[in-house]
């Protein structure tokens, strides 16, 4: 296996020394043909795979630039950007409902409504110092516009209601017994946000009560009576987004069923298990009363399924929950029976390899209080692994500690030993490092696994998709990401509700973390890598993690498929409507190329462009969104006058004489354009 690079070595595309020689010094030799190969040429040279297999190439600096802080979610193309506006989530409108303006000149989405307007507040800016405003409160966001800062445009402060753990009042010294000043704590220091706002505001007659007013917006996951406002949007996109996720189709795309494997509804009614999804791949020679006894055996019922499987070998990612196996090694032989005839799917090895994402200690700590993992003693042919990755209350309070390190201020002088000890890129070594594993034993290995942690919903969906995503490259592409993330992790019960707070106040809750944050992490380090093998952007990463917190989309507002059956909007629906926006222009689709990405602690990083976006000493100079839509578009007419050409060679007379013209066509490149 070579890490850092492609599994299949014979990636590397070197067509630019001999077209160029023949330009420069065979000028009457630049035929037709040489025509199609410059075209090929340039289109090579926006998106060339020597990129795939080296992550210090110079357009990774660049790409690291992407986005981050001010464009994930633009108010409209036709309004102009505005360098002081600290946030930006409202979706681009570009069509349905125009964007309609409030009395004071808020910006309103449809189906937004204005709550409050209060004047006179002054907001207590880290960076810039006091600015004085008017503050709006909607039934989606809080507003703080300046009343001066520039000729061009006001300073702007908005933040989401859905990102609002809690509110806490606090002093405001010298200014009078009716100024109040209130600090908005966002959820894990709202991570999408990682700003703690601040204000103060005069308190008189007639003037509505900020805390009462942001008070009656802590919204419930229920369309009534007080919703949050993704039950109200109403925004209309030329595309549906909860039509991308098939479970069905996406099975078939896999090969399924086939004589091992079955697509099965034994689940259709969620009596088998109320947190996975309707439609669920099992073996074919198991019983479904057989099923029902390894339910009682597995936490939470959740079974061992299928998730994918490798097209050639047959081995596959199974995922489940941990046995109840208990102090007194209890067992089950319909359980060790189902491990048996997954292995047996697979004929080209006689071993299952069990990936237990826990800690062994932790591990063990359940097994005394009836929880456990499968013995190797009575699980014949299993090799058990664990990963050693720490739970959910380690990565919330390790995101707490890479917060203080990039807000307000940064120590430079101990910045690396400060992101150190916050150990948030050890715990993402430990994640790609365990994906690693999963996917070199399906792809080297030739053996089926089994992946699970406690319940089987974090970090169980972390490694399955991660491995994923490093094995099938339909994945890494933009609707394929999306069935990813539908299929693992909210088909399967993540619980985003609960690991985000939506819909409910109690801020300090053990039940929130940032799982999913640190999943996309992991993919944001796969993209600095390879930087040509996604398609999605930068942007598409922290534009999903800002419709995450946001309660504008329904797409991760449940803790599974069953609950989520209100109408709402779908994040995909935006994302799809304007794909132009996420897509990365030097992207090549190489299929059947497994990504083995580097894990160690030099080739990681902090993602500043997000964690530390709302920080002006990390921000980049320049806007580099805009650049990569124009490489969008050269690609797009380069693209276009080579297949002009391809035609014009094809109508050409292949009886022309070799020696005017070269004997050989132009090589196909692996890319999607």
């Amino acid at each position: 296996m070579a890490n850092g690079a492609f599994a299949n070595k014979d990636s590397k595309l070197d067509l630019f020394c001999p077209v160029t020689l023949q330009i420069c010094i065979f000028p009457k030799l630049w035929t037709l043909e040489y025509k199609i190969r410059y075209a090929s040429v340039a289109l090579a040279d926006i998106s060339p795979s020597l990129f795939l297999s080296s992550p210090t190439g110079s357009h990774v600096e660049w790409c690291k630039q992407l986005i981050a802080a001010t464009i994930s979610s633009q108010i409209s193309s036709s309004v102009p950007t505005d360098p002081n506006r600290e946030n930006r989530n409202l979706p681009s409108l570009r069509y349905g409902a125009q964007l309609k303006m409030s009395q004071n000149q808020v910006p309103l989405l449809p189906g937004e409504s204005v709550q409050a307007t209060v004047k006179d507040v002054m907001y207590i800016c880290p960076f810039s110092g006091l600015v004085n405003g008017t503050l709006t409160i909607t039934d989606y966001k809080l507003l703080i516009k300046s009343f001066f800062w520039s000729q061009e445009s006001p300073f702007i402060l908005d933040v989401n209601l859905g990102a609002i753990s809690r509110l806490e009042t606090i002093s405001v010294p010298n200014q009078g017994d009716n100024t109040k000043g209130l600090e908005l704590v966002c959820k894990f220091f709202y991570s999408t946000d990682m700003r703690i706002p601040r204000f103060s505001y005069k308190t008189e007659e007639n003037s509505p009560d900020v805390v009462k007013v942001l008070s009656q917006q802590r919204l419930t996951l229920s369309p009534q009576p007080d919703p949050l406002f993704a039950f109200l949007y109403k925004e209309q996109f030329p595309v549906d987004g909860w039509k991308v996720y098939d479970a069905a189709a996406e099975y078939r795309r896999q090969g399924l069923p086939n004589e091992s494997w079955t697509i099965s509804k034994i689940n259709s009614n969620y009596d088998l298990c109320d947190t996975y999804p309707s439609i669920l791949v099992i073996p074919t020679n198991i019983s479904d009363e057989d099923i029902r006894r390894v339910a009682l055996f597995r936490a939470k019922h959740r079974i061992p399924v299928l998730s994918w499987i490798h097209p050639e070998s047959q081995a596959t990612i199974i995922r489940c929950s941990q046995p109840l196996v208990g102090p007194s090694d209890r067992r089950c032989k319909e359980d060790e029976r189902f491990f048996q005839i997954i292995m047996d799917a697979n004929a080209q090895s006689h071993k299952l390899t069990v990936f237990d994402a826990r800690q062994s200690s932790v591990a063990d700590t359940n097994k005394a209080k009836d929880g456990g993992y499968e013995s190797e003693s009575f699980y014949t042919n299993v090799d058990l692994n664990f990963l050693e990755i720490p739970n959910i209350h380690v990565m919330r309070e390790s995101l707490r500690k890479v917060k203080d390190v990039v807000y307000p201020t940064i120590d430079e002088a101990h910045w690396h030993s400060a992101i150190d000890q916050t150990h948030w890129l050890e715990y993402i070594k430990l994640l790609l490092a365990g994906a690693v594993k999963v996917a070199d034993k399906l792809e080297s290995g030739k053996t089926s696994v089994v992946v699970h942690c406690s319940d089987g919903w974090d970090r169980t969906s972390q490694l399955t998709s991660l491995a994923m995503l490093m094995l099938d490259s339909y994945y890494r592409t933009i609707q394929g990401f999306q069935v990813l993330v539908e299929k693992e992790w909210i088909s399967f019960g993540h619980k985003f509700a609960s690991r985000i707070g939506h819909g409910e106040d109690n801020h300090s809750s053990s039940e929130r973390s940032p799982l999913f944050v640190q999943f996309i992490d992991c993919v944001w380090q796969m993209t600095r890598q390879f930087p040509a093998a996604f398609e999605f952007n930068e942007l598409f990463l922290v534009t999903v993690l800002d419709h995450l917190y946001s309660s504008l989309f329904g797409t991760f507002l449940y803790n599974s498929e069953q609950e989520r059956t209100a109408k709402t909007i779908s994040l995909w629906s935006y994302i799809n409507s304007q794909p132009e926006d996420f897509t990365n222009p030097f992207f090549v689709d190489y299929e059947h190329h497994v990504l083995y990405p580097l894990v160690s602690s030099r080739h990681l990083e902090l993602w500043t462009g997000y964690y530390a976006r709302w920080n002006p000493r990390l921000r980049p100079q320049v806007p580099v969104h805009q650049s990569l839509k124009e490489l969008l578009f050269v690609r797009a007419e380069l693209q276009r006058r080579l297949e002009e050409l391809q035609k014009e060679a094809a109508s050409h007379s292949l009886s022309s004489s070799s020696e005017h013209s070269p004997t050989h066509t132009a090589t196909a490149l692996h890319t999607a354009v």
